[in-house]
């Protein structure tokens, strides 16, 4: 493969020339957009925002140049399309990886926990499309991102939907206010229930009834991570006869492994 334009470390050590290409500052993020099946310039840089588009080309560029990305022309001729290639697809369990131990180890703070982020991966990889109404329905998501007062809206038609940064003007039907960000993230990787997360204050919902309801049906990441959650805790009770299997235990990779559970990454 050719990497002359990435740095090197110098070593022949596996880690170390695995890590001069993976380990760049945003290339987990972009590979974990395309492994989600982001195809276009645009919708990788949906799920990266902070990334610049100036950076994210180099780094698809260095991608492609190191044979995990292949880019291609669009059929119409407009634009990219990038796809992994055999080794690109191999990152997969190394992504995996990486998510168990980040969510062992690493606490859900402030600084990590954009709600547009959590809306891209609820949107782009976890909607429940069959869970959706078939009539129009629009909810609107109000939040603070950096600061600053940020709005997006949920199109949903004939059963399918569309995340849009703009008003799409059918008018709102559905309105959910993120007050505490942390508290959003935590129930988007299922760490709390919805319940929990309506009292807190965290998230308010205005709307019908039956939609209000429905919303939180439409998103499957919080049922994984309750469920790997709990794998996790019956197989660290099983190693460890010490623990009680109902114990708050984030979990291992072991275990997830053990349990043959595919453990997502976002």
């Amino acid at each position: 493969m050719e990497t002359t334009s990435v740095r090197t470390y110098g070593q022949y050590c596996p880690v170390a020339r695995g890590a001069e290409i993976f380990a760049e500052r945003w290339t987990p993020i972009i590979m974990r957009n395309i492994l989600y099946g982001c195809r276009t310039f645009n919708e990788i840089a949906a799920g990266a925002p902070g990334l610049s588009r100036a950076l994210l080309i180099r780094r698809l560029r260095e991608l492609e140049h190191a044979g995990i990305v292949g880019i291609r022309a669009k059929p119409d001729g407009h634009g990219s399309l990038y796809e992994p290639t055999a080794a690109g697809r191999a990152l997969e369990p190394v992504l995996t990886a990486l998510g168990v131990w980040g969510d062992q180890w690493m606490d859900v703070r402030p600084e990590h926990s954009d709600p547009g982020v959590a809306l891209w991966s609820w949107c782009q990889v976890y909607l429940r499309r069959d869970r959706l109404p078939e009539r129009r329905v629009v909810v609107r998501f109000d939040f603070v991102d950096r600061g600053r007062p940020q709005a997006a809206w949920l199109l949903i038609e004939r059963g399918d939907a569309e995340l849009c940064a703009f008003d799409p003007e059918f008018g709102d039907d559905v309105v959910v206010t993120v007050n505490d960000p942390v508290t959003f993230a935590r129930w988007h990787l299922g760490h709390i229930g919805w319940a929990t997360t309506l009292r807190s204050g965290g998230v308010t919902v205005e709307g019908p009834r039956d939609l209000c309801r429905a919303l939180p049906t439409w998103n499957r990441r919080p049922e994984i991570g309750v469920r790997l959650r709990a794998a996790r805790r019956r197989a660290v009770s099983r190693t460890d006869p010490g623990v009680p299997a109902d114990a708050d235990l984030i979990g291992s990779g072991a275990a997830s492994v053990r349990s043959g559970t595919k453990v997502p990454t976002a």
